[in-house]
């Protein structure tokens, strides 16, 4: 089982949305079973969960105090991937959720202020020598700023080439419990979503490999 966290210490960055929109788009493309688990204290990741109708993905009450017995649990019984969402705030303990990952995916905004405020959740993810990537989100479309904000990020690490660009459907889709992929099949917003599952799964299979080479 592969273990992707979305973290970024800066809050409003998306990282609830994004849990949720691809552990849906990981069931719909036959990647399951799989798993979401909340560690932010303001619990809106299971509130939406609350609100859906669809039995999957499945839900962990996890705390950080049994999270890797939880996780070790999903993968005897054959899960393939497992969806953490994280608080946005400085402490140390979200550097426990990040032991456990297998991909860190960091969400920011392109802004000035979004990429100022990166850098301290890079260090905490290269300190624990954990592969990451970077996703835009909350893009404005032709924005000189997305692409600027593109090249910045790309100096520091791997920039999803999927872009979450803003639209009303991100938020809306979430009030019942769905995401754009559910709501809006054919919609931009769920292209944006399928093309960033196929960016993450590449990564996680690329960071596989490196692995495996590097125990051989």
């Amino acid at each position: 089982m592969k273990v992707i966290v979305l973290a970024n210490r800066k809050g409003g960055v998306a990282k609830t949305t994004l849990t949720g929109h691809l552990a849906v788009a990981a069931e719909l493309a036959g990647d399951g079973p799989v798993a979401v688990i909340d560690t932010d204290p303001q619990a809106s990741l299971a509130k939406w969960w609350d609100g859906r109708k669809s039995e999957t993905p499945i839900f962990i009450n996890a705390t950080l105090d049994d999270l890797k017995q939880q996780l070790d649990v999903l993968a005897d019984n054959g899960f393939g991937y497992a969806f953490i969402d994280t608080e946005g705030s400085f402490k140390a303990e979200i550097g426990w959720v990040i032991d456990a990952a297998d991909l860190v995916l960091i969400p920011v905004k392109p802004s000035p202020h979004d990429l100022r405020a990166v850098g301290e959740t890079v260090d905490q993810v290269t300190e624990k020598k954990k592969p990451f990537a970077f996703v835009l989100t909350q893009a404005k479309q032709t924005a000189l700023m997305t692409v600027q904000a593109m090249a910045a990020l790309s100096a520091h690490g791997i920039v999803s080439p999927a872009i979450m660009h803003d639209r009303v459907d991100w938020a809306s889709s979430m009030t019942d419990g769905r995401t754009v992929v559910e709501t809006d099949a054919s919609g931009r917003s769920a292209a944006e979503v399928q093309e960033l599952w196929d960016f993450v799964k590449s990564r996680i299979n690329a960071s596989s490999q490196s692995r495996k080479a590097a125990a051989a």
